[in-house]
């Protein structure tokens, strides 16, 4: 049997990553997993998240044992495995290239000014770390140095001014064919979603396809807008090789 194909999608909070979640989801050939690293993260880090103790009780928390699930048998035997991360949740002690290079990276990406905004709508602070753009470019130049892997980079508002165009360009770039139902699904949970979904979901819930694209970046002031400025430059640099339709 030819090996599966593991995806491992690296976004930043308040993207589009949950929605890509669903467009994979809706192909017959695919399983998906939300955030699996989010409980050891919660438990090695200490963040106060919402609904903490519930993530910590609800999931695996040894990510040595996590990671070990993600590069072993795909659920239901299926050829593709699409596992959506967090950036902020892979700490310096997991970047080991043993279980990495087992997966396919792809990174989702942002203009942070965008995420700051939608960000400090469910948040009272923010920093960089919390959004995660220092450790996607970490992350991005571990895949691209150490792994030797070209990692296709999208960005979040470009895809969704033509969503199908980029899901074909990246199908293209995975090497699996496009399938049309990754432009539309059921509205809804699902029993995929994380246990954190009731706090950060709502729209996704509600929606049945991808968005229409960004307005301009909010102004921001003060805090918001230093943190927003710090993360820019490595969002430019992450942005230059964005993959185009």
């Amino acid at each position: 049997m030819p090996e599966p194909l593991r995806i491992a999608m690296w976004s930043g909070p308040r993207n589009i990553s949950t929605a890509m979640m669903r467009a994979f989801e809706n192909r017959p050939d695919c399983a998906v997993v939300d955030e699996p690293l989010y409980g050891a993260w919660l438990k090695m880090s200490g963040e106060p998240h919402p609904m903490r103790e519930e993530v910590i009780a609800a999931m695996n928390t040894d990510w040595r044992s996590v990671v070990a699930d993600l590069t072993g048998p795909v659920p239901e035997g299926k050829p593709v495995w699409y596992q959506k991360h967090m950036t902020h949740h892979i700490l310096p002690e997991m970047m080991e290239t043993g279980w990495l290079a087992k997966l396919t990276h792809v990174f989702l990406i942002r203009d942070p000014r965008h995420v700051v905004a939608s960000y400090l709508d469910k948040r009272d602070t923010v920093s960089p770390e919390d959004i995660g753009v220092p450790q996607q470019q970490a992350l991005h130049d571990f895949i691209v140095g150490r792994i030797g892997q070209e990692p296709p980079v999208i960005d979040s508002g470009e895809f969704l001014a033509d969503p199908e165009g980029h899901l074909r360009a990246l199908c293209d770039r995975l090497d699996i064919p496009f399938d049309e139902h990754m432009l539309s699904w059921p509205p809804g949970p699902r029993e995929s979603d994380g246990v954190w979904a009731p706090h950060w979901y709502q729209k996704v819930h509600e929606s049945t396809g991808f968005g229409p694209p960004p307005g301009e970046p909010p102004q921001l002031e003060g805090r918001a807008k230093a943190v927003a400025d710090s993360c820019h430059p490595l969002y430019r640099q992450l942005h230059a090789q964005r993959l185009r339709p």
